[in-house]
């Protein structure tokens, strides 16, 4: 079977699944089991696999707790960031599911378990909370012990059955991939609520090689906003891992999300000691301040939400903010993030942002932002892109290409919102890899292209007030149809003949008649 068949078919069954064993529960409600379980097996079978490291005389599913000493139980915490013993491996939970009676409990003692060893290490903040969302008592299960087992025996049992093949030939892509598949389909299915931690992968693609267009290597990622971690997970599939020296870091407001995050870090084969993922408020809570600057930043922050702005009168000293000399407006937190985002970038590096259109031609604040970005050439390329890309909006975002080391004045504007650059598909347009590439060569050659793109003179964007509005500097195609005057005055010339004589052949007949 090839891997593409094996990847659709594991899909279908994964999601089967999913609808399958939810019953009556909400799917989005019950999407923290589902995905739980997918991480359970994996860190299980990963942990497995570094523990057996290839010598097929030991099977680590069948050895006694006991006979675990502290300096391999150390060792081991140290290199993987935390530890299963084998009567706590998902093989040997699931086996047992439909007769143990204390499913539940054991369950949650287990996934205590592997959070607290990595307690006093280095790993603790990556591994603490990882499985919190996944809550083996909660009453979304069932209103009794017995029908809450019944249920988590049935989504054991289900990820149990999934072949995804010899963990050491091929496990990481497909796990990492079926749980992006699950996420993905979840987003999908919630609307807005799930679309808000979700950025598409295809979507998600192109902004991460816009930020890391011809960089030979970038010291680290960073999403200000990680959602899900999709943004900073397409740097790694799309480019090799050495490029990315020093890992990939993140902040999420969202428990949830964030946790979803590190799940998905992991499922990836990105070891604890290779990511960072921080957990709150990134535009009054900021973290890795000591981190930066970053290379390379991805984003898709939630479109113009409310933030405290100039109602904490210290914000307008923060090092973030002081240098536009105003704050974002509190209903429209958007270019906050905008200036979190070029705080935190490096000289040589750049960062590729999901805006909300209105922020590049509205006034006030927003316009002043604009101005310092344009006045200091830190505005590199404008993309409008097609509508319902997106989870949970049809809108057509436009997307902001940031960088400290422009070698020319001048903004690029690309419209590729026509039907050029993009796939119409049943519930969400989509981005082929014919059109990402089409756009990154746009991007790249900043040559001007008639209707599509066009560079233009900070001069002359401060002439129009600031406006970076694409549709402002990109003219649209005219798809009316073109009428020649010449032609068509003579075709009504020889209509009104043909009427005068159908008339005067009225006259004549109406005549006669009175005659008669």
């Amino acid at each position: 079977m090839t891997s593409t068949a094996q990847r659709q078919e594991l899909q279908a069954k994964i999601w089967r699944i999913a609808n399958d064993v939810r019953g009556s529960v909400d799917g989005w409600d019950f999407k923290q089991f589902v995905l739980g379980a997918l991480f359970y097996r994996f860190v299980s079978e990963n942990f497995t696999n570094y523990i057996e490291a290839g010598d097929e005389s030991i099977d680590y599913a069948k050895m006694k707790d006991d006979v675990i000493t502290p300096e391999i139980k150390d060792d081991a915490i140290k290199t993987k960031g935390y530890f299963i013993y084998p009567s706590q491996l998902f093989v040997n939970v699931a086996k047992a599911a439909n007769t143990n009676a204390n499913l539940n409990t054991d369950l949650k003692s287990i996934f205590d378990a592997i959070e607290s060893s990595a307690n006093g290490y280095p790993s603790e903040q990556d591994i603490k909370g990882l499985f919190a969302d996944f809550d083996t008592t909660s009453t979304r299960l069932g209103n009794t012990v017995e029908s809450k087992n019944a249920r988590l025996a049935a989504v054991l049992k289900g990820v149990e059955d999934l072949n995804f093949g010899k963990f050491e030939d091929n496990q990481i892509d497909l796990f990492g991939d079926a749980y992006e598949f699950l996420i993905s389909n979840y987003a999908a299915n919630a609307g807005k609520s799930g679309g808000e931690f979700f950025t598409p992968q295809h979507v998600s693609k192109l902004i991460a090689q816009l930020a890391m267009h011809k960089q030979e290597k970038v010291n680290k990622i960073y999403d200000p906003a990680a959602g899900s971690g999709s943004l900073l997970l397409q740097a790694k599939k799309h480019f090799d891992n050495h490029i990315i020296e020093e890992g990939f870091y993140g902040q999420e407001v969202n428990h949830t999300t964030y946790n979803l995050a590190r799940m998905n870090m992991f499922l990836h084969n990105i070891n604890y000691d290779k990511f960072n993922i921080a957990l709150g408020d990134t535009l009054i809570d900021p973290h890795y301040g000591d981190e930066k600057p970053f290379d390379a930043i991805v984003s898709n922050p939630p479109y113009s939400i409310n933030w405290i702005g100039d109602g904490d009168p210290t914000l307008i000293n923060d090092d973030r903010f002081a240098p536009a000399g105003v704050l974002a407006p509190k209903s429209k937190a958007d270019f906050a993030f905008v200036l979190h985002a070029l705080s935190y970038l490096s000289s040589k590096g750049r960062a590729a942002i999901v805006c909300f259109p209105g922020i590049f031609y509205r006034g006030g604040a927003e316009q002043k932002i604009r101005k310092y970005l344009v006045d200091n050439n830190f505005v590199e390329t404008i993309i409008s892109v097609a509508p319902n890309l997106f989870y949970g909006t049809s809108i057509a975002v436009t997307l902001l290409v940031l960088s400290k080391k422009k070698t020319n004045n001048k903004v690029q504007f690309i419209d590729a919102s026509g039907e050029d650059f993009f796939k119409k598909a049943t519930n969400n347009n989509v981005l082929t890899d014919d059109h990402i590439e089409k756009i990154m060569q746009i991007f790249d050659k900043k040559e001007d292209v008639e209707h599509v793109a066009v560079s233009i003179d900070n001069t002359k964007i401060a002439e129009n007030d600031y406006n970076l509005s694409v549709s402002s500097y990109v003219e649209a195609k005219d798809t009316r149809e073109k009428i020649n005057i010449a032609e068509l005055n003579k075709e009504v010339t020889e209509t009104v003949a043909k009427i005068d004589k159908l008339r005067a052949d009225i006259d004549l007949i109406i005549k006669e008649i009175e005659n008669v």
